[in-house]
């Protein structure tokens, strides 16, 4: 019995790594050492804990500053590209607004960085009702997998989906009641009456 201690104690030692990198290292004196064993972390996660995602707050943000990417931000950090799009989109369309103001409605660049900004506001609005009217069991699916807390939507997020299916609607309805508006004039200017 000793006899077999002793072959698996020697055996053991033979495929320690840490034990042959040591007596590498410092020679004859490791014998002379005390010994650590290195404890394997394989099943331990040492990966930051995921944050919880709120709904709510992604609906809100996306109702709100939808136009600036900020919903994005919030679920995907500084790094997403559509967020930054959301961000260029509404510059853009700022940028629109103005030559627009500055020539009368006659410049053809200001119409096209017009509608990219008109386009980010929406989609803004757009991602807000999405976002809201997802069940709770998929978005934590998606967003909240690592996290123990779940989401719990209230009537919060019923009227943020509301709000956002007025004002985007009032949105689009009136830019397009402008952009008819301005063709339709430039063409009775155009014609003589």
């Amino acid at each position: 019995m000793a006899r077999r201690e002793a072959a698996l104690s020697v055996r053991s030692a033979a495929y320690n790594p840490c034990r042959s990198a040591r007596a590498l290292a410092l020679g004859p004196f490791a014998a002379h050492l005390p010994h650590f064993t290195v404890v394997s972390m394989s099943n331990v996660s040492t990966a930051p804990t995921q944050a919880f995602k709120s709904k709510t707050l992604t609906a809100a943000l996306a109702f709100l500053f939808g136009w600036a990417g900020l919903h994005r931000f919030y679920l995907r950090g500084a790094g997403d590209r559509y967020g930054w799009l959301h961000v260029i989109g509404s510059a853009l369309g700022v940028v629109g607004a103005w030559l627009m103001w500055t020539s009368e409605r006659t410049s053809l660049a200001g119409w096209i960085l017009s509608v990219i900004g008109c386009v980010s506001v929406l989609a803004g609005f757009l991602a807000a009702i999405v976002y809201g009217l997802r069940p709770d069991e998929r978005w934590d699916a998606k967003f909240n997998p690592d996290t123990t807390r779940r989401s719990q939507s209230g009537w919060t997020v019923v009227l943020i989906v509301i709000f956002s299916l007025f004002i985007g609607t009032g949105y689009l309805m009136s830019g397009l009641a402008f952009t008819f508006q301005t063709y339709f004039e430039s063409q009775a200017g155009g014609n003589g009456g």
